[in-house]
Order: structure tokens, then sequence, then C-alpha cells
């Protein structure tokens, strides 16, 4: 008899602790719960760019009476500059859908060096603009594949153009590129763009040649 009454205590007091450990359970389910729903932390979704599809890089020849002819993008259009200051032979290489253009500015040196002296100054005048919002400038002479030797202009900041080159055969002609964004400002989601006309503008030079 004691051995089926001490059954039963053990039975009851197992009971009583299966039924405190799932209303403790339970209490500290409710309290997590509650807290984390007061002190959850969100953050800030990370600041996306807008989607920039670049075209192919497929090139045709510049048709025209110019003294000079070279390979553009086919997603390009040429257009006369009809800035101010503009002279014969000065054209746009227009990219519609990327907001940006080439502009190429045209001397005639009649084999005079004076004029070729004055022409590389203007060029690193026009380049040094530039400076004051640029965080660095870096200029080197370039070997192309086509044996011509072309001098580059890199910029880098929150600058309208990050890219400029010249080429001449320093007795007859003297041709002066310089890329630019029409966006006011500058970011990482353009660096795309830029990185893309660099590569048009050295496809440019490697077929640039002279007409006389």
């Amino acid at each position: 008899m004691t051995y089926i009454l001490t059954n039963k205590k053990a039975i009851f007091v197992i009971y009583r602790i299966l039924r405190m450990k799932v209303f403790f359970l339970l209490f500290i389910g409710v309290i997590t719960y509650s807290c984390g729903g007061s002190t959850a932390v969100y953050y800030p979704k990370p600041k996306g760019y807008e989607r920039i599809d670049l075209p192919e890089h497929r090139y045709q020849t510049l048709e025209g009476s110019y003294p000079y002819t070279f390979e553009y993008s086919e997603s390009a259009v040429i257009t006369p500059d009809k800035s101010k200051d503009a002279e014969p032979n000065w054209i746009l290489v227009e990219y519609p859908k990327l907001n940006a253009k080439v502009q190429f500015t045209y001397k005639p040196l009649y084999g005079d060096l004076q004029k070729l002296d004055k022409h590389v100054a203007d060029a690193y005048k026009l380049a040094s603009k530039h400076q004051v919002r640029a965080t660095s400038q870096k200029e080197q002479v370039i070997k192309l594949e086509n044996g011509k030797s072309v001098v580059v202009i890199e910029l880098e900041g929150e600058v309208p153009s990050h890219y400029q080159f010249y080429a001449t055969d320093t007795s007859k002609h003297f041709l002066r590129g310089a890329v630019y964004l029409n966006s006011a400002t500058f970011g990482d989601s353009l660096r795309p763009i830029v990185d893309f006309l660099k590569i048009d503008s050295r496809h440019i030079l490697e077929t640039l040649k002279w007409k006389n």
C-alpha cells in the first residue's frame, strides 16, 4: 500500500514540475517577443544606383570633308560644334543615351612650330581649369599600336571632363579631344560611363588618320 501511495506522490510531483516548466517557458517567450518588438533595430537600405545599360563597342568611320578621320561608336552621332568660339572642323561626338560627348577641336599648323607650342600650352591650360575641383591630375604620353604617340590627361573628382588628349603630326595637324559628362555632378554611378568613353577615345586615337 505504501508503495502505491509513493508512486502517486511521485507522479503528482513530476506533474507539477512539468506544469511549472511549461508556464515558465511560455512566460519567457512572451517577454522575449515583447522586448524584441520594442527594441528591434532597423537599418536603412544601402543607396542604390540606377542601372546603366552601356552599348557595345562597335564602330563606324567618320565621313565628311574634315582634314582627319577616325572610327567612332555606332551609338554616337556627329554634330558640328556650335559654341561661340568654334572654328571650322570642330565637331562633337555625342552619346545621346549616355548624356555625354567628346569634343574635338582642330588646329592647322602650316608648318609653324610656334603654333604647335601655343596649342600644346592651351591644351594644358584648358585641363588646368578643372584643377580647382579635381582631386588628382595625371598626364602621360601613350604609344599607340598604330605607331603614333599621343598625350593623355586624366582627372579625378567633381569635374565635367575626366579624360582629355591631343594628337599631332607636328607640322600640319593638331587635334585635341575632351570627354564631357552633361551631368552636373560626378559619382560612382557614372564611373562606368567614363570608363566606356575612355575605351572609345582610345579607339578613336588608334584609328586617327590625317587626310593631307
